[in-house]
């Protein structure tokens, strides 16, 4: 796999992580999260997208998108839903709980993370985790931008489950960790869950991609195809070359029809608009974390020209790169 280009476009999307829940269920419970969209200005303002994910630190559980299949849950096991789907999680599969947050409200947020407790279809806040409840989940979430190009999130399933075997014992130590965070309360715990859990995320995205069957397309895919892989990398380690099919067929060995039917076969779209939308990507990481000028910035992701870079960006993202920049510094 092209690893470098997956850590660019990690590194790129600006990947955060944060830990707010640690539940505890009873009974027939049944914990039943709303779409990310509208929990996350909530619980990240100012962020595009929301993964969230539940760590099994004890028991037993289901874990599912209604409607959907339900895959049950042990000790040490993470499930995670890329696409921000509204879930369940419950004692047994196909419950239903209430998606109203309005107890949201009375929460002392500043106090994290939150101990809730279900007992059949009641919620309420706990002071101490329940060491007798039936199973106890931490939930985090993980946040990061989609605009102008995210082409991590598109290439992932929309329920992932990561078991705790012996291959993945790492998974385990990261939900044992949690719940010791999370019990303990101690200084700078939240920090680190938040750390922790996009590194989770990551591995979570590796192994995903390494299990992928042969025949496999999407983003992923292309990563790990001998000449798909490369061609990705050198765009994302040169996204100012002046790059044109010809000259990418001829640096991994295909020719330009070839590399084009397998780019488009494998990635979704030809590879020159791979480049101009990674392009934009690029760009818009330099507007958020730089003081460079918009000119400068043309230049460093490869046009000649600021006006053309400006309708590109504009094109992609839908306002110019100043104006964009703007409204980004003034939503932090």
């Amino acid at each position: 796999m092209s690893l470098d280009a997956l850590s660019d476009v990690l590194r790129s999307v600006r990947l955060r992580g944060a830990v707010f829940f640690h539940i505890s269920g009873h009974s027939d419970w049944a914990a039943e999260a709303p779409p990310a969209r509208e929990i996350a200005p909530l619980l990240m303002p100012g962020v595009e997208h929301v993964v969230e994910y539940h760590a099994v630190t004890q028991g037993t559980c289901w874990a599912g998108i209604p409607g959907g299949p339900f895959e049950q849950l042990s000790a040490g096991d993470v499930v995670m839903f890329p696409h921000g789907d509204a879930h369940v999680v419950s004692s047994a599969p196909g419950l239903r709980g209430s998606s109203d947050l309005s107890w949201f409200g009375s929460a002392r947020i500043e106090q994290l993370p939150l101990r809730v407790a279900y007992d059949g279809r009641n919620v309420q806040l706990e002071t101490m985790p329940d060491s007798a409840s039936d199973a106890t989940i931490v939930c985090g979430f993980l946040g990061c931008d989609m605009q102008p190009f995210n082409p991590l999130i598109a290439a992932l399933p929309r329920m992932l489950h990561l078991r705790a075997n012996g291959e993945d014992a790492w998974i385990a130590r990261f939900t044992e960790q949690a719940a010791a965070e999370s019990r303990a309360n101690r200084a700078g715990g939240e920090a680190m869950l938040a750390r922790m859990s996009e590194m989770m995320f990551v591995d979570a995205v590796r192994r995903y991609a390494d299990a992928l069957p042969a025949q496999s397309a999407g983003w992923l895919a292309g990563l790990r195809d001998r000449f798909i892989g490369r061609a990705l990398a050198l765009m994302h380690e040169q996204p100012a070359e002046d790059w044109t099919l010809d000259e990418l067929g001829r640096r991994v060995g295909l020719s330009r029809s070839a590399l084009h039917e397998r780019f488009v076969q494998l990635v979704g779209i030809p590879p020159m608009q791979y480049l101009a939308q990674w392009r934009m990507q690029a760009a818009a990481r330099l507007l958020l974390e730089t003081r460079a000028t918009v000119a400068a910035i043309a230049l460093d992701v490869g046009y000649d020209s600021e006006a053309a870079f400006a309708r590109a960006f504009k094109r992609l993202v839908g306002s110019p790169p100043a104006a964009w920049r703007r409204e980004r510094s003034n939503q932090k």
